[in-house]
């Protein structure tokens, strides 16, 4: 993992360094409903790719937000789960999300987003 090169400023510096990019925070939105399995979380996180699902979750494993279950079978089975703070990580994001729900028509427009289909 990659070494940061300078303290954090705040608490806020510390959250979005690990929850940071496109993909994280989708991530613990789709284990937020339980446990689940590498391709259903393809399926729960639309755009994202297998290499980048799988290197955003080894970043979450390593920071303790996601925990990660390999199976001894044939086929192989691994299961993702979000962790205690996994979990209290999540619930901070609710606020962010409620947030996003309040401002969508606004952002839409101003980044030429298409508001989604309700």
């Amino acid at each position: 993992m990659k070494q940061r090169e300078r303290p954090y400023s705040c608490g806020i510096d510390a959250a979005l360094d690990v929850v940071g990019g496109k993909w994280k925070a989708l991530i613990l939105w789709a284990l937020s409903t339980g446990t689940q399995r590498f391709g259903d979380l393809k399926r729960l996180v639309p755009g994202v790719t297998e290499k980048m699902l799988i290197q955003q979750l080894r970043e979450l494993e390593h920071d303790g937000i996601v925990h990660r279950e390999v199976y001894a079978q044939v086929p192989p089975k691994v299961e993702y789960s979000l962790t205690e703070r996994g979990v209290s990580l999540n619930e901070a994001l609710v606020t962010l999300g409620q947030w996003g729900s309040e401002h969508m028509q606004h952002i839409c427009a101003v980044t030429g987003v298409a508001a989604p289909v309700h």
